[in-house]
């Protein structure tokens, strides 16, 4: 590609890359009122996989309310003072503040995990609470100014002492700064985590000056660190560094708010005038998948005693957004041991790392280490950056290869659908400046030893993906991700475009796809290697339909037929 255009190019990057950053609220949605029927609307929780769960603290209900159906329901009509819920793990905890416990629902029954006596004077009654990734709870005491910790196994501990009035709080993506909201001088105090329970170096991160009235409630995060916490009037929203990023204004007094629907783009507000919905140009947090064996026709996500979990580790930062990744490290065997990326799909403005956690954990049992990359999606950030993340994720392997037990030249990459064109990009491109970035490690390679592409696009400047962008416009993924049509900026799709970077280096390329997944999409691809020498070719799996690959009775065979070409080409 021409010099020249590759100049102009940076020059459009920075440009989409600022237009993106303008508003983390999409104000081309209004705020949306989904329901007023409550007393008090309080603290939201979304359980990844299509219902919203909040309780109506006065009146003593616990609800849940299903986009796809548009219902609000009763869901315990005797859940009792319930001042806030959060979902993880597969589980709905509750901030039972009337009888001054945190609890689990189980079913529709309560289980007290731990908590307060129930009969001292003043009371001692939860009012918040945040659920780390190790199944650790954290939750506020606001009227003796404590930030209390529930260990896994149900121990209790005072994480922080002497905060005015605690209420609403939350944890950064990476777990490592717990914020927590000072109701009375409308403060937000951030902290480092030292470890599960322990924090230190308390800080002033933010302040509230909007008037007299009382109120730094409920908070929550989103996917980049943006931090949100109701006001007297609005939810505030800033950045990792403090930055005041815009404001939310309700109807009525909000009380709290977490994200949802199936996008993770939704912003649900809770307060006394009720539900309220505000989409965004952000994405919230999926919580951790439920810990389990076979369900149904979803492979299992249970962590064997042969695999050790590191989950959201920093493996770069842009600006003050940091980007995480899983890693899964095998546990048999002396190592070093090649190693996969595993990158999800979600046509680039969509998905999330967890969705490929069976997979990365079925490779890693098989003697990879596995690194279910986390990147920036397309409302978020534009085209470079969701690639730039994923050639950062390479670089951060070879650089952190004797911590994670890599060989640094024996490292793979498979992806599906949106995620399957990244890793052919990668695959195909790893000398183009202009998708590598600045997240770190930029004196390391991106370049990768073999790669398997399920069901993505290879081809941007033609076929399937550049024919939607002129005809529908409006509902080609590939104009929002990239900011432009291909007929705006045909350097976009080209500089996009795996098939066109398709050489002699590039590395061993597997195709995976469903008997009913356009078997044929790549055949350009297949031929343009097999011309210039590089190993290529295709499994098409019986039956099967787009994302397969996360579902038996497809997911062992592919994992099977993963590991026999990764045995291949990286372990030569």
């Amino acid at each position: 590609m021409k010099q020249l255009a590759l100049a102009l190019l940076s020059v459009l990057f920075v440009q989409i890359t600022l237009s993106a950053e303008e508003s983390v609220i999409d104000k081309s949605s209004p705020l949306e009122t989904i329901a007023t029927e409550f007393e008090l609307a309080d603290g939201p929780a979304w359980d990844g996989r299509g219902t919203l769960y909040f309780p109506d603290v006065k009146a003593g209900k616990l609800y849940r309310y299903q986009p796809r159906t548009g219902k609000v329901q009763v869901f315990l009509n005797d859940a009792g003072r319930i001042s806030a819920s959060f979902y993880d793990h597969g589980k709905l905890y509750l901030s039972d503040n009337g009888n001054s416990q945190i609890s689990v629902l189980e079913g529709k029954q309560k289980k007290r995990i731990n908590g307060q006596p129930n009969d001292v004077k003043p009371p001692r009654r939860p009012n918040d609470l945040v659920v780390d990734q190790t199944g650790g709870i954290y939750y506020t005491l606001t009227g003796s100014g404590e930030v209390i910790w529930i260990s896994p196994e149900g121990k209790q501990s005072v994480a922080i002492k002497e905060i005015k009035t605690p209420n609403g709080i939350t944890l950064s993506p990476d777990g490592q700064t717990l914020y927590v909201a000072a109701y009375v001088p409308k403060e937000i105090w951030a902290y480092d985590v030292t470890k599960p329970g322990e924090v230190k170096n308390g800080r002033l991160f933010a302040k509230m000056n909007d008037g007299p009235d009382k109120g730094a409630d409920g908070m929550t995060i989103d996917r980049a660190g943006n931090v949100y916490c109701a006001g007297a009037a609005d939810i505030w929203i800033w950045n990792p560094e403090g930055k005041l990023l815009g404001k939310i204004h309700t109807p009525t007094r909000p009380i709290n708010c977490t994200f949802g629907d199936q996008d993770m783009r939704s912003l649900y507000i809770t307060g006394f005038g009720g539900l309220y919905r505000q989409r965004m140009n952000a994405y919230g947090c999926m919580p951790e998948p439920e810990v389990s064996a076979n369900s149904g026709n979803r492979p299992s996500t249970v962590v064997p005693d042969s695999v050790t979990p590191h989950l959201n580790v920093v493996y770069g930062q842009a600006g003050p957004r940091k980007l995480l990744a899983d890693i899964f490290v095998p546990q048999t065997g002396k190592g070093p041991f090649p190693a996969v990326v595993v990158v999800h799909g979600g046509g680039w403005l969509n998905g999330d790392k967890t969705k490929f956690r069976a997979l990365a954990i079925a490779l890693a049992e098989r003697g990879y280490v596995t690194m279910a990359v986390g990147y920036r999606l397309g409302h978020e950030a534009k085209f470079p950056a969701g690639i730039q993340d994923c050639n950062a994720a390479v670089r951060f392997l070879r650089a952190e290869a004797a911590k994670y037990h890599v060989n640094p030249q024996q490292i793979g990459a498979v992806g599906g659908s949106a995620g399957g064109h990244l890793v052919g990009l990668m695959a195909a491109a790893p000398h183009v400046k202009a998708l590598q970035g600045d997240a770190g490690y930029a004196d390391r390679s991106s370049q990768l030893q073999a790669a398997i592409v399920m069901a993505g696009p290879m081809m941007m400047a033609s076929g399937s993906v550049a024919e939607r962008s002129r005809k529908d416009p409006k509902k080609s993924n590939s104009n929002q991700w990239l900011g432009k049509t291909i007929d705006e900026a045909p350097e976009l799709y080209e500089l996009s475009d795996a098939y066109l970077h398709l050489s002699r280096q590039t590395p061993p390329l597997l195709f995976m796809t469903g008997e009913f997944d356009n078997p044929e999409r790549n055949a350009p691809s297949r031929e343009k290697l097999k011309t210039a020498g590089v190993p290529t070719g295709i499994k098409v799996y019986p039956k099967g339909k787009h994302g397969c690959w996360n579902q038996h009775p497809w997911f062992n065979d592919m994992v099977a037929d993963m590991d026999q070409f990764f045995q291949q080409h990286l372990q030569q």
